[in-house]
């Protein structure tokens, strides 16, 4: 049988190179051939920055090495996506920024180096609001990324290039970066497994920041077996980067060896309620349904739940929100490390109009402290965190509850009409994926199904830090319980 790239998964790219079936040159040069067909051209997704002008060449190189030794790694011939916010040496990268469309870094990001020397490929950078200010598909590089399920839908951010990618089958894995959600909020809108790592277990060195204490990589594949193969491979303590501490405390886990189908078997489940969406409200009734509908494949899967109320839970959420107060900051610092980065500040970039217009985050940014020690409320929003976590992790802990459930974002992607309108300023958005980001605690969003209007939705599991093995084990048995990822029709297998 003819190997099909559409919904291919690591294994199954192995298996047919074993067989014979296919050759890394093969595989990449298919790939770049729907990014042609559908990315550029069709339904211009739109979805691509830049591809990797050698990667037919590394493919060939790894069809040679195999044929003197079979595979080289874990990712051998896996072709990446990677958002554009993470260095590579040989592939330009512009942050999704204008004032950045000619920076080549000095060296790739310490994930990109593991995924290399895993054999990987990384096969194309993609699009993401300018310094990952947005939840939403805007970039002033290359314009607006096209949901692939509907069209005229955002497909999230700000990971939302790897995430369109990703789903529409350009690729075979994606790592985009997570601060408040950006790795989840995409998952969410492209049907999708995305991943919140507790901060730290991945290296971010290579990585323009954002608020530095919550960002991280974030794996974004079609699969939960995928998600934990590429998390083995970049997590990991690293010197260039003083947060991956965290991966000196959780230690040499087989994620892999998590997995477990029966994982929510005779586990307790905590539905946090106060996250569902006002059901008054048509757009995220139909996800409040999504879930509901979800909860109740939990329930077969052997789980019990209990509900749970955090009612200050929206105070929680704004108080230890840090952008404002902290990302000029990190992001100035960032730009000045780099003197070939044309790009000099936050603050030029908006005097200059050196960005996307619909980036109304980046525009607050810019006036925000540029010494955020020295602004009052900056310890005080700090330090809520802290007290956040508590509360999440003691409601967990009256409720036994292994794991909390609820909607990745309140409601379903929004129209990009409407979004052109002004419906949604940032902050406003009502994702709940601040909830982990915000209490520096991991969590996964995994595909729960569609509205009606065949939207997809995710399903947001929230564990506790340093547990992402078994993080993964739940996610993966509510995966195989359901089965809820499905290819868009927008970019069908190539005959």
């Amino acid at each position: 049988m003819a190997f099909r790239v559409e919904e291919a998964t690591i294994a199954g790219i192995h298996a047919a190179y074993r067989s014979g079936d296919l050759s890394v040159a093969e595989l990449v040069s298919r790939y770049l051939a729907r990014i042609e067909a559908y990315d550029r051209n069709g339904p211009a997704l739109n979805s691509v920055i830049n591809v990797n002008p050698r990667a037919v060449e590394e493919a060939e190189a790894l069809d040679k090495a195999f044929a003197e030794g079979g595979l080289t790694g874990p990712l051998h011939g896996i072709p990446v996506i990677v958002k554009d916010q993470i260095e590579t040496a040989d592939i330009i990268t512009t942050f999704g920024s204008i004032a950045a469309k000619d920076y080549l870094p000095e060296k790739d990001a310490t994930a990109i180096r593991l995924m290399r020397e895993a054999g990987a490929i990384i096969l194309a950078k993609t699009a993401m609001p300018d310094f990952a200010t947005s939840w939403f598909g805007y970039c002033s590089a290359i314009g607006e990324t096209r949901n692939p399920y509907d069209l005229e839908r955002d497909p999230g951010g700000s990971s939302g290039g790897t995430g369109c990618a990703v789903a529409a089958n350009l690729g075979a894995i994606g790592l985009g970066e997570d601060t408040g959600g950006s790795a989840r909020l995409p998952a969410s809108f492209d049907n999708l497994v995305g991943l919140k790592v507790t901060p730290g277990l991945i290296s971010r060195a290579g990585m323009s920041p954002l608020v530095i204490f919550q960002d991280s990589a974030g794996p974004m594949c079609r699969t939960v077996t995928d998600t934990a193969k590429l998390l083995q491979v970049v997590a990991g303590f690293d010197p260039a980067d003083p947060y991956t501490s965290t991966a000196v405390i959780a230690g040499n886990t087989d994620y892999v060896a998590c997995l477990d189908k029966d994982a929510l078997s005779g586990k307790t489940i905590g539905v946090l309620r106060t996250a569902f969406g006002d059901p008054s409200n048509p757009n995220a009734a139909v996800v409040n349904a999504v879930i509901e509908d979800a909860l109740g494949a939990l329930r077969d899967a052997g789980a019990t739940l209990v509900d749970i109320e955090i009612p200050d839970l929206m105070d929680y959420i704004v108080y230890s929100s840090l952008y404002i107060n902290h990302s000029r900051s990190a992001i100035d610092e960032f730009m000045a490390s780099r003197p070939s980065l044309a790009a000099e500040s936050v603050r030029a970039l908006v005097d200059t109009k050196q960005y996307h217009p619909m980036l109304d985050l980046l525009e607050e940014i810019a006036e925000g402290p540029e010494d955020p020690y020295s602004d009052p409320e900056y310890y005080p929003r700090y330090t809520t965190s802290e007290k956040f976590r508590q509360v999440v992790t003691n409601e967990m802990g009256k409720a036994g509850a292994a794991a909390l459930v609820f909607p990745t974002t309140q409601v379903q992607s929004p129209r990009r009409d409407d979004l052109n309108a002004g419906q949604w300023k940032t902050l406003e958005f009502p994702t709940n994926t601040l909830v982990g980001a915000q209490t520096w605690m991991p969590a996964i969003s995994v595909p729960a199904g569609f509205t009606p209007e065949g939207v997809p939705v995710g399903m947001e599991i929230l564990g506790l830090p340093y547990r992402e093995g078994d993080l993964l084990a739940l996610a993966y048995s509510f995966e195989q319980a359901t089965q809820h990822r499905r290819a868009p029709a927008s970019a069908p297998e190539i005959a």
